[in-house]
């Protein structure tokens, strides 16, 4: 099956070369074709151009797109969308006053989660995320991280785990498994975290390798959660596993996570919400990643990523949607860019940047996803006509989406 689109208004992130991260100043810059095609073999994009230069190409299927932008599918390097039912009772007990922590304190939050987790079948549980799933696809995104730690027992975290896998088999899209089983302590541990972790440590993560059902390993270092010395024994024994890491930080507080993930070569560090000139320097000398996550700042009303310094600073920056029921109950990476832009002050070129070929990294696939080069996979979004790309994040209530393409077939 071969897709030949023509007269595409603008196509976006354009690299001749396969440029698999861009930082700093580089990430203001973002490729265009204006007027352009692209030749979609199979699943492999193999051929674009000017429309000036263009002469004709058989194939299967002519798209005309003119009026309207071409661009590579979104990167979301950071979602819990396998859940079970939703946290709508918290959302109005925020509301009404209640913080995140609060909340949290009397059993709610991931605890509440994880119950409801542990009591839903392994079927229904697939059932309610490959809708979500579905619906991110068509949303744009086009390769996507999920993380497990809604189980917070050996049992549940598999069910998680092989949800996943199903997912993964079952759907298009590019998915890679996290196992985060440090993602909160469970009732039963509240006076025990050290067996907790020892029961991460020593049964949860040997099965999880040994059955080969997760690529990264993520601990939730936060206080109230797990602080230093626990998540350093955990990278430490998903290390051991060949698990790498990523690693949930400066949420709520800075106190040395950002250094310590990047002693471990962690892929990415996510949140950081809060962040302090020590942990910039920690990533100056580092390939960690950071990965801003604004939809949840926006839903739990609590400081944004420092997006524009992070960027100033000469570093990498990647966007994702935190999809989850309690922080951040949507995956619309549409919306996480106009935010970006909104209330990060990214530019649109650097957050279009952060929401593909830096989300692809992120995710450890960029060499094959995030940006229009040939050879890469063939994951496009066709918008409706526009006037200019800058107005995706501009008009951030509208859906801009007419097509979206995975391995070079229309996804319905």
């Amino acid at each position: 099956m071969s897709i030949l689109i023509i007269n595409i208004k603008e196509l976006l992130q354009v690299r001749d070369t396969n440029v698999t991260i861009v930082k700093g100043s580089d990430m203001n810059i973002l490729p265009v074709l204006k007027n352009a095609y692209l030749l979609i073999d199979h699943d492999t994009i193999v051929e674009y151009g000017s429309m000036d230069e263009y002469s004709a190409i058989e194939a299967d299927e002519v798209i005309d797109a003119s009026g309207k932008i071409v661009l590579p599918t979104w990167c979301d390097s950071h979602t819990h969308i396998v859940y079970a039912g939703d946290r709508t009772q918290e959302f109005v007990d925020r509301i009404n006053g209640l913080s995140y922590e609060d909340i949290a304190n009397r059993g709610g939050g991931i605890l509440n989660s994880a119950e409801k987790l542990q009591n839903t079948s392994e079927d229904d549980l697939y059932k309610q995320a490959s809708e979500r799933l579905h619906d991110v696809i068509k949303m744009g995104t086009g390769a996507i991280e999920i993380k497990s730690g809604y189980g917070l027992t050996v049992d549940a975290e598999i069910k998680m785990l092989r949800v996943i896998k199903r997912l993964k088999k079952e759907f298009p899209i590019k998915v890679k498994p996290t196992l985060l089983a440090a993602h909160a302590i469970p009732k039963a541990y509240k006076d025990n975290k050290t067996a907790f972790i020892d029961l991460v440590v020593n049964e949860m993560i040997p099965r999880v390798a040994k059955d080969n059902l997760a690529d990264y390993i993520d601990v939730f270092c936060e206080k109230g959660y797990f602080d230093l010395e626990d998540t350093e024994r955990v990278l430490k024994a998903g290390l051991a596993h060949r698990l790498t890491p990523k690693i949930h930080v400066n949420q709520f507080n800075a106190f040395g996570g950002v250094e310590l993930a990047t002693k471990y070569d962690a892929l990415s560090v996510d949140h950081l919400e809060e962040m302090n000139p020590e942990d910039i320097s920690a990533l100056k000398h580092s390939d960690t990643i950071p990965v801003a996550l604004p939809s949840c700042s926006y839903f739990l009303s609590i400081p944004y990523t420092p997006g524009r310094a992070i960027i100033d600073a000469g570093l990498p920056l990647a966007l994702a949607s935190d999809y989850n029921p309690g922080s951040t109950p949507s995956g619309n990476m549409n919306f996480v860019v106009s935010s970006a832009c909104i209330k990060m002050k990214l530019t649109p070129e650097e957050a279009i940047n952060a929401a593909t070929i830096n989300g692809a990294y992120a995710m450890g696939i960029s060499n094959m996803y995030g940006s229009i080069c040939r050879g890469k996979k063939a994951n496009v979004i066709i918008t409706k006509e526009i006037p200019s790309y800058q107005y995706l994040p501009y008009a951030f209530g509208n859906n801009h989406i007419d097509t979206v393409i995975i391995n070079g077939q229309k996804f319905e």
